[in-house]
C-alpha cells in the first residue's frame, strides 16, 4: 500500500463512514490524491459489449453517485466507471447512520436508498465528462415512484447523450419492494420501455442488468432467458447481499446491503451459473469482493469479461486499483494467457 493511501485511510477510518466517503470525494476532486493515469498493456486491453477498454478494472456504481469527481476517477486507473445511481427526481434516501465498516470482516454495509441529487443536477456535469474514458451511469427509481419502470427509462433519456453505457439496477436491497423488478414479467416491461429509450438516442449505447445475489437457481433462469430476449449487452454480478453468515463484526446485524469480501464466493457462484445460463451469449461483469490480482482473476476464469470495485478500497485506498490492473497483467503472463479475454470462463466449473 502506498504511504499516502496508508495516512489518508488512517485519517478516515477515524470519522463517520458516510463523513469519510464525502471528504474523499473532495480530496480527489481537489488534486489531492495521486493517481496514476492510464494502466494497459496488450495482455489487459480488452472489448466487452462493443467498449474498448485499457484495462477490465472498473469502478462499480455507489461511490460517485452524484458524477462529482469523473475526471480525478479516469486517471485512478480504472478501465471503466460507472457512476449513479441516479433518480429522475433528487432524494435523501434513507435516515443516517447508514453506513458501516466492519473492519474485522473486510466488508461494508450500506443502507443508502438511493440518495442522490436527481438527472437534472448529474447531467450538467456529464455534459462535460473526460472524453478519454469509459463512462457509465447506474439507472435507479425513485422511492415514491408511481411508476418505477418508467423511471429508468426516464434518466436514460436525459442522461444518455453523454454515456457510453447504463445499467438497470434493481437489485439493490435499500429500496422498498425494488427487487420485484427483478421477476420475469416485471423485468421484460421494465427493459422494454428502457430500450425504447436507449433506440431514440442519437448514439444508442450498450444497456447492463446488474442483478442480486441472493436469486434462487429458478430466478437466475428466469432472469438469463429475459436478458437476453430483452437486449441487454452484459449482465453484472452482483450487488450487495443481505446474507449475513459468518460475519464477525458487532455491526453484522446492522440492515441494508453487505458488500466486501464475505460476498466474493456467494457473488462468484452467481456469475458462474450466469455464465452457464447465457452459455457465451453476452458478457458478464464480476462484481463483489474483489480485493486482489488473484480474485480478479478468479472472476474472471469463473466468466467474467470484466470486474468492478469498491469496497476493498475503503480498506486499501484507491491505489489498489493500479496494483491490481499490473498484478493482474503480470499474472495473465505467469499463466500463458497473451489477453485477459483468453482466460473468461477457463475455470468456471469449480465454481458450480
Amino acid at each position: 500500500m502506498r504511504l499516502s493511501d496508508r495516512i489518508g485511510l488512517g485519517l478516515m477510518h477515524r470519522l463517520e463512514p458516510e463523513r469519510a466517503h464525502g471528504l474523499a470525494l473532495q480530496a480527489l476532486r481537489a488534486g489531492l490524491v495521486p493517481l496514476p493515469g492510464l494502466v494497459t498493456s496488450d495482455r489487459l486491453r480488452c472489448e466487452v459489449a462493443g467498449l474498448r477498454l485499457a484495462n477490465p478494472i472498473g469502478l462499480a456504481a455507489g461511490f460517485d453517485k452524484n458524477v462529482v469527481a469523473l475526471s480525478a476517477l479516469s486517471r485512478a486507473g480504472f478501465g471503466f466507471i460507472e457512476a449513479g445511481a441516479v433518480t429522475p427526481k433528487a432524494q435523501a434516501g434513507n435516515p443516517k447512520p447508514r453506513l458501516f465498516r466492519l473492519t474485522g470482516d473486510r466488508a461494508v454495509i450500506n443502507r443508502f436508498g438511493f440518495n442522490n441529487n436527481g438527472m437534472e443536477d448529474v447531467v450538467q456535469r456529464l455534459a462535460t465528462r473526460p472524453r478519454d474514458a469509459v463512462i457509465g451511469l447506474n439507472l435507479g427509481a425513485n422511492k415514491d415512484s408511481a411508476d418505477r419502470a418508467e423511471d429508468f427509462a426516464r434518466v436514460l433519456s436525459r442522461c444518455g447523450p453523454h454515456l457510453d453505457f447504463a445499467t438497470v439496477n434493481v437489485s439493490s436491497p435499500n429500496t422498498e419492494k425494488l427487487r420485484d423488478l427483478q421477476g420475469a414479467e416485471a423485468l421484460a416491461a421494465l427493459l422494454k420501455g428502457v430500450m425504447e429509450a436507449r433506440n431514440w438516442l442519437e448514439k444508442p449505447i450498450p444497456i447492463f442488468l446488474k442483478i442480486s445475489p441472493d436469486l434462487s437457481d429458478l430466478e437466475m433462469s428466469e432472469l438469463a432467458d429475459v436478458a437476453q430476449a430483452g437486449g441487454v449487452a452484459a449482465i453484472i454480478a452482483t450487488n450487495t447481499t443481505l446474507n449475513r453468515d459468518g460475519l464477525q463484526s458487532p455491526m453484522r446485524e446492522q440492515a441494508g446491503g453487505l458488500s466486501g469480501a464475505p460476498l466474493f464466493e456467494r457473488s462468484t457462484r452467481v456469475l458462474a451459473r450466469m455464465a452457464q445460463l447465457t452459455g457465451g451469449t453476452m458478457p458478464l461483469i464480476g462484481v463483489g469482493g474483489v480485493g486482489s490480482a488473484e480474485q480478479a482473476l478468479e472472476k474472471i476464469r469463473a466468466g467474467a469479461s470484466a470486474v468492478q470495485l469498491y469496497s476493498a478500497m475503503v480498506f486499501e485506498g484507491i491505489g489498489l486499483v493500479e496494483r491490481i490492473a499490473r498484478d493482474l497483467d503480470k499474472l495473465l503472463e505467469e499463466k500463458g494467457f497473451s489477453n485477459v479475454s483468453d482466460a473468461v470462463g477457463t475455470g468456471r466449473e469449480a465454481w458450480l
